[in-house]
């Protein structure tokens, strides 16, 4: 199949079978472009999804950009991006033509209803599966912990909390790496000083 035509299929098969947009499409983007396709690892698409936060658009969106620019280059993601958006543009469409004639009967409340709690768990599910890749040692959690607190008392807006958790992700892993360049330093010298040491005493 060619590669576009697979990119538009598969993001359009995303964008049309799974409601609440955002985290809620992170399990079927996960399943189609990584398990099946094989088109990024799933570190990655975390990466893009958490690209997609600080970005301008819809993060379903921005993932499908950079997963169908890697694929296929920037027409790649155009197609990719198109494919996305596609099924919701016909469906919404479709429902702004006939909303105001069936919104008011109960069976189309309760079928909202119903697909309300779905998108809560897909994006509950979606979560922990960020929160196993993303948090992995006491520094992760101490950032996850700090960013929940700003933004569900504070307010704090998104935007902020991603760029500023950035910056310090930055400075932190720059503060390790050189610790840990200069332990290994000291284990050098060390070794060598024992090294002399041991051929002095073979000399006496």
């Amino acid at each position: 199949m060619n590669k576009y035509l697979d990119l538009f299929l598969t993001f359009a098969r995303i964008g049309g079978f799974t409601f609440g947009g955002g985290y809620a499409m992170l399990p079927m983007i996960t399943r189609e472009c990584v398990d099946k396709k094989k088109w990024a690892t799933e570190e990655e698409v975390m990466d893009y999804f958490a690209i997609g936060q600080c970005t301008p658009g819809v993060i379903a969106v921005n993932t499908a950009t950079f997963v169908g620019g890697k694929i296929a280059g920037p027409l790649g993601g155009f197609v990719a991006t198109i494919g996305v958006i596609f099924p919701s543009w016909v469906i919404i469409t479709i429902i702004a033509l006939f909303i105001q004639n069936f919104a008011q009967y109960e069976v189309v409340q309760h079928a909202l209803a119903g697909i309300t709690v779905a998108v809560f768990a897909l994006v509950v599910n979606a979560v922990l599966k960020l929160g196993k890749k993303s948090v992995v040692n006491v520094m992760g959690l101490i950032i996850c912990l700090t960013v929940f607190v700003l933004s569900a008392i504070v307010k704090v807006p998104a935007a902020w909390l991603i760029l500023l958790s950035g910056v310090f992700g930055l400075i932190y892993t720059k503060i390790s790496n050189k610790n840990a360049f200069k332990s290994r330093d000291e284990v050098r010298d060390t070794d060598q000083n024992e090294k002399e040491e041991n051929v002095e005493k073979e000399d006496e």
